[in-house]
Parts: C-alpha cells; sequence; structure tokens
C-alpha cells in the first residue's frame, strides 16, 4: 500500500456535507471543433496516446474510508489497480446533435455521484456535435481539486499553438498550493507555546475582531434610503430556488462577447461584475414573472469575491463574500443596475481596508443564518428566520488567448457548479478569449425549464443595451472565432416579453442622468451598428440554444 495523505479539513468539509441530494462534485463543459483534416480515427487517436501516459497525483488518488465520507481520519491513497477506462469515458448524440440535446446529456451526467471506491474524477468524451465537432465534459470532486485549482490544470492540458500536441491534465503535475495568509499565520503562532507567537497572535486576532466588529456594527445600524440596498444575512425573500433538492439537475449556456459587458459598464460607471449581476437580475425577474413566482424585495446572490489587503502587491486568490441585490424588484433595466451598483459599492465598502482572515470572519457573520436556511429545507418546512440568500453568482477567470487541443480549436468553457439545498440555482460565468461563458446549473425539480432562464438572460443583456443607447449584440461571434451569442431571436419571445422589453427600452432611453454619456456613445457608434447588427443575424441562425428553449 502506498504512502497515506491525510485529507485536509477544508477539503474534508465536501466530503461531510455529500449526499446524493447534494452532490459536491464541479464540472466543466468545453465545445471544440476539429482540424479540417481530422480523420474518422482522431478522437481515437488522441484517447489511445492518452492511455500510455502516467496518470499523477490526486488524479491516482482514493479515499481509504469510501463508504464513510465523514471518518475523521479520511486519507487519499494511490489506487494501485486505476482503471484507465472508467475515467475516460466516450458518448455519443445522435448525430448531427445540438446544443439542447448537449445539454441533456451533461444534466444526465452531472446528477450522477462520483465513484468513491475510485479516484473521484470523470471525463467524458461526447462525439456527435452538429459541424463534426465534440465537446469535453470534465467531472471532478471539490475534495480532491478545489475549483480555482481545476481551472488552471484544465488550462495547462490546453495549448495557444494549433500545432501543439500536449498530455492531458492528468498527466500533469498538480500546482503548488498557495501559502497560508499571513493573519492565519500568525494565529497558528499564537497556539505555538512561544511568548512572541502569543504576542503577535494575539495582536493580530485583537485587529481582526475590531475590524469585523466595526462592520458589522455598519451593517446591522444602517438604515434610511442611502443603504436600502445593502445586503447582509437577513435580507433576502422567500423564493422558489430555497427549497430542498432532489438528485437530478438541469443546465444551460449562454455566451457573448466580453465587449458587450465592457461597453455597458462603461457607460453606466459600473463594474464588469455589477452589469454580469443587473443582467442576470434582468433574467430572473422575466423568468419568475413567467412562473407566477416573483418576489416584490429584490434577489440577494451570495457572490464570491477576491479581497486584497491594502498594499498587498502578492499573487494569490484572497476570496471572501459579499451579499448583493439582484435588482429584480426593478422593471427598467438601467435602473436596476443602477441598484445593483450601488448594493455592490456598499457591500465593498463594508469590507474596505480589512485583511483577509477579518474578511472571512465577516463573510462567516454573513453566512451564519443560512444554516437555518438549509436546515429547513432539508426538512422540508419553511425557514422560521428570514432568508438568507437566493442563489450563488461567482465569475471565474479563464484562459485569455484562444486555446487548442492537438489542433482543435476550444470554443467555450462552461463551468457546471453545485446547486444544495435552500440554494437550488448556481450561475457561474468564466471569461475565455474575449467571450463570457455562462453556466446555469439547477435543481430539476425546484428550477423548472432552465433553459427559459438562459434565453432571458441573453434578452436582459439586449435591453440593457438599448436602454443605454448602445448597439446591440455588437461583438457576438467575432471574438477569437467564437460562436454567435445563443440566444433565441426576437419572434419568438412571448408577446409580453417582447412588450416589456419595448417598454423598458424607452424608460431607459429617456432617462436624464446617463443621457449626455449615451448621446455620445450613441454617436460614435452609428456607422458600426448596421455592419454588426448584419453579422449577428448571419450568425444567429447557426447557434443551437433557440431550440433549447423548448424546454
Amino acid at each position: 500500500m502506498s504512502k497515506k495523505r491525510r485529507v485536509p479539513p477544508q477539503d474534508a468539509m465536501f466530503l461531510w456535507i455529500e449526499t446524493p441530494e447534494t452532490m459536491m462534485h464541479v464540472a466543466s463543459l468545453m465545445p471544440f471543433t476539429p482540424p479540417a483534416d481530422a480523420g474518422p480515427t482522431y478522437l481515437r487517436d488522441i484517447l489511445d496516446e492518452a492511455r500510455h501516459q502516467p496518470v499523477l497525483p490526486p488524479w491516482n488518488q482514493k479515499l481509504t474510508h469510501p463508504f464513510l465520507l465523514r471518518h475523521p481520519r479520511q486519507a487519499w491513497v494511490e489506487d494501485e489497480n486505476f482503471d484507465f477506462d472508467f475515467h475516460v469515458r466516450r458518448s455519443a448524440l445522435a448525430s448531427p446533435g445540438d446544443e439542447r440535446e448537449l445539454g441533456i446529456l451533461v444534466s444526465r451526467l452531472h446528477s450522477h455521484q462520483l465513484d468513491f471506491t475510485r479516484p473521484p474524477w470523470e471525463l467524458h468524451v461526447i462525439e456527435g456535435l452538429e459541424g463534426g465537432r465534440f465537446a469535453l465534459y470534465t467531472k471532478v470532486h471539490h475534495a480532491l481539486v478545489d475549483g480555482y485549482s481545476a481551472v488552471k490544470m484544465l488550462g495547462r492540458s490546453l495549448s495557444e499553438d494549433p500545432g501543439s500536441k500536449g498530455k492531458f491534465f492528468f498527466s500533469l503535475d498538480p500546482p503548488k498550493r498557495s501559502k497560508p495568509p499571513k493573519e492565519a499565520v500568525s494565529l497558528v503562532r499564537a497556539v505555538s507555546g512561544t511568548a512572541t507567537g502569543v504576542a503577535k497572535g494575539a495582536l493580530g486576532a485583537a485587529g481582526s475582531a475590531a475590524g469585523v466588529a466595526k462592520a458589522v456594527i455598519k451593517l446591522e445600524t444602517s438604515r434610511g434610503e442611502e443603504h436600502k440596498n445593502l445586503k447582509g444575512g437577513w435580507s433576502a425573500p422567500d423564493s422558489i430556488f430555497n427549497q430542498r433538492t432532489s438528485r437530478t439537475r438541469r443546465f444551460a449556456t449562454q455566451q457573448f462577447a466580453t465587449s458587450r459587458f465592457k461597453a455597458v459598464a462603461k457607460a453606466s460607471g459600473g463594474t464588469l461584475n455589477d452589469v454580469v449581476m443587473a443582467v442576470c437580475g434582468g433574467g430572473l425577474r422575466a423568468y419568475l414573472e413567467e412562473l407566477g413566482e416573483l418576489p416584490e424585495k429584490p434577489l440577494v446572490a451570495f457572490v464570491p469575491v477576491n479581497i486584497r489587503d491594502d498594499g498587498d502587491e502578492g499573487g494569490g486568490n484572497k476570496v471572501a463574500v459579499l451579499m448583493a441585490s439582484m435588482g429584480t424588484h426593478v422593471a427598467d433595466p438601467v435602473e436596476r443596475l443602477d441598484a445593483v451598483i450601488d448594493s455592490t459599492r456598499q457591500a465593498k465598502s463594508q469590507m474596505s481596508g480589512l485583511g483577509q482572515l477579518p474578511s472571512l470572519a465577516y463573510s462567516g457573520y454573513l453566512l451564519a443564518p443560512s444554516i437555518a436556511q438549509t436546515s429547513a429545507a432539508i426538512a422540508g418546512v419553511k425557514n422560521p428566520l428570514p432568508t438568507t440568500f437566493n442563489l450563488v453568482l461567482s465569475n471565474v477567470p479563464g484562459p485569455k488567448k484562444t486555446l487548442w487541443l492537438h489542433g482543435s480549436r476550444l470554443e467555450a468553457v462552461y463551468p457546471v457548479s453545485i446547486p444544495a439545498h435552500g440554494m437550488a440555482l448556481n450561475i457561474t460565468l468564466e471569461t475565455y478569449a474575449d467571450t463570457m461563458n455562462f453556466g446555469f446549473i439547477g435543481d430539476r425539480e425546484a428550477v423548472p425549464h432552465l433553459q427559459r432562464l438562459a434565453v432571458h438572460t441573453g434578452e436582459a443583456l439586449t435591453a440593457l443595451e438599448r436602454g443605454l443607447g448602445l448597439p446591440t449584440g455588437a461583438g457576438d461571434g467575432d471574438a477569437s472565432g467564437a460562436p454567435a451569442t445563443r440566444q433565441q431571436p426576437g419572434p419568438g419571445r412571448s408577446a409580453a416579453t417582447r412588450a416589456a422589453l419595448a417598454e423598458a427600452g424607452k424608460k431607459g432611453a429617456a432617462k436624464k442622468t446617463t443621457a449626455t454619456k449615451r448621446t455620445a456613445k450613441k454617436t460614435a457608434t452609428k456607422k458600426t451598428t448596421a455592419k454588426k447588427t448584419t453579422a449577428k443575424k448571419t450568425a444567429t441562425p447557426k447557434t443551437a440554444t433557440k431550440k433549447a428553449a423548448t424546454d
């Protein structure tokens, strides 16, 4: 038996909360366009080559106690009988497979638990997509590799050189984990028994406590109109997303040119993430209105954010959590964006000046009430306390340049994340080569017709562009050969949705606060609008998500 490696507490947490209904695996869907000269055995030859490559840690490691995931001494050990064909599998859609059929297959694959008697990961090579395309669906348990490392490792298996023939991720050395934050080191020293360590640790802890206390007091005492968009741990409405989940999932995607979001951010004075939240908020509003489930209060999103200390120029991620309004209570798309901008700015100001450890402590304070939310969802009863948040919305930075796999061009990178009890919807986007790739994953029972939410999100972006006087759809289909935006064309929308979008556009165009900025932008882009719109109309019929809108 090979040497054991204890599962660290931060990884073991994902094993402790694993159930058939709350599966803690994450995945990535990557569609590819093969080279023009690819023969009938192209994919088989690539996999045969990979079969003879060594499988390195952590991809060759399994749990020592697979039938007792909460075992206090859980450890990783090498799987001496590693079965390549169990982990790397081939699937095929009925040719020519469209985006809807691909989404159905991914939904099904993501609904199954991983086998913990083996290394907990799978790679599915999916053939039969229209145009001779194929896709890779990679599923890995969060206890084996964290999401950030998984993205980095998948990226390393690809190349900016179309002629490169690199190794698959499971044959690459894993990236080294970043060092613990300096605040955490000081706390370890505090219990090390040395006088110096105790003194430094006590000072660090006192500073952390003071910073957290200040942020909490500000949160709990802020009242009035100027603080209406500041969201704490008790401010979310009840929604259909905050219930018990089943064992099955639904999955949908959208891809947009990053330039569209940047143009909206520049015209509004917000950030790229503000625009993402407002666009998703608009999609959620239309989706919930169709279902007759739109709350009067705005939905609140759980948003992971990068936090860095003042003067800290080092690398690595510093991640905390903020709660922010999605603006779903606002019909006008531009006013909705204004509400989101105000909410995120106030949320970020709460953690301004805090170090990483105080930020994490403050995040823990925000999330503490969600224990009741999750417990009520598991029991299937009404939460006796106010809801903490309604959904998870995350933005993952991805590769900046077009990547290739043995001559095949990577079209998109769609994250497939984790729904759970009390949080049945997760929206994660990943940036890639001047595109923004949205992955919508939800519980099949709690979030019906998920594809409609994806379609409404595309419509919300268009409505926001109209409200700001910007060209609609500019840049889609032009970035690095990426396919055009996957959204349903106008004639396919319901009459109510068309009317709402038209009215929203009228209201947004009439807003006085941004009239000067919008007029200038409109004049500058007038000459190119017709050309870009024509290009979009040509590309849109080739996309297949509009077929999936019948889900």
